[in-house]
């Protein structure tokens, strides 16, 4: 049984803006890695109706909180109620962690981070210079891209059914991060043609999950043993396309590991210390 530090007027809090919130495992994971860590910390679920975000954000600021979380639907409504925002953040566009200082509220995006972290310690590769094909275009697509053009990709190539969004987000990179990025449509030779020379396939769309579990946003034949592919999904655990992957040899990473280490950023932000990233693992990961 986890040991839990006494709630008393020292504690610091931190939350999670949002709604609904009954699905989130974020409350389980913080609070089990401040219990580790012995911190005098403690995580509430917020959920917040759109109206309200304003008020309860202003009341957060003059609270013991030490900062928050941010998910749908507020991630980019957030960054008009914030004092400062992170270059990255203001790039992708939205925020899904705040820190309060004094009163101060600063805004970051650590979800391209908690990515990048996890394929790099699930793969042991760098994304500096390496080609990346990344699948979808949505929030979590663009804070990747971001960010991989941040950390040194080579080559960003966004695929994705509709094309043009997939060339607007792709303009985005090129514009705000560094000039890396092109578009391609979601088709067979085209996506084939840039397989050949890709290092890391990122799958950022919502093919693999339910109600969808049997299917892959991309044909078997189309992947090859030099790849490492990565899921962002992470409900089933091993999505259809994982399997796929891993029957062709390729090093595969599970979606789990971005939702950790995305919260392992947040957890650094709040503490200013290293985030017992296995306790979080052990929060979360089904049984």
């Amino acid at each position: 049984m986890d040991q839990h530090t006494p709630i008393d007027t020292q504690t610091k809090l931190v939350g999670l803006l949002g709604r609904p919130l009954g699905h989130s495992f974020s409350p389980a994971m913080h609070n089990r890695a401040f219990n580790a860590l012995g911190l005098n910390y403690c995580y509430l679920p917020i959920e917040v109706a759109d109206q309200d975000l304003e008020t309860v954000t202003a009341c957060l600021a003059k609270m013991n909180f030490a900062g928050y979380n941010v998910t749908i639907p507020h991630k980019i409504r957030i960054m008009d109620c914030l004092d400062t925002i992170d270059p990255l953040a203001k790039a992708i566009g939205a925020v899904n962690t705040v820190t309060i200082v004094n009163g101060h509220t600063t805004g970051f995006n650590t979800d391209g981070l908690g990515f990048v972290q996890s394929l790099e310690v699930a793969s042991g590769l760098t994304v500096k210079d390496k080609d990346i094909l990344l699948l979808g275009c949505g929030g979590a697509a663009r804070a990747i891209a971001m960010t991989l053009a941040q950390q040194g990709a080579s080559r960003i190539t966004i695929c994705n059914r509709t094309e043009q969004k997939a060339h607007t987000l792709s303009l985005d990179v090129n514009r705000q991060g560094r000039d890396c990025c092109k578009a391609i449509p979601m088709m067979a030779g085209p996506m084939e043609t840039v397989l050949g020379d890709t290092d890391i396939l990122v799958n950022t769309t919502s093919v693999g999950m339910h109600p969808q579990e049997e299917q892959s946003p991309i044909e078997a034949h189309l992947l090859h043993g030099n790849l490492v592919v990565c899921d962002i999904v992470y409900n089933p655990p091993r999505t259809q396309l994982l399997k796929i992957a891993q029957q062709k040899e390729c090093r595969i990473v599970e979606g789990l590991g971005m939702l950790v280490y995305q919260g392992a950023a947040a957890f650094k932000l709040w503490t200013e210390r290293e985030a017992p990233v296995e306790i979080m693992f052990g929060a979360i990961r089904p049984e």
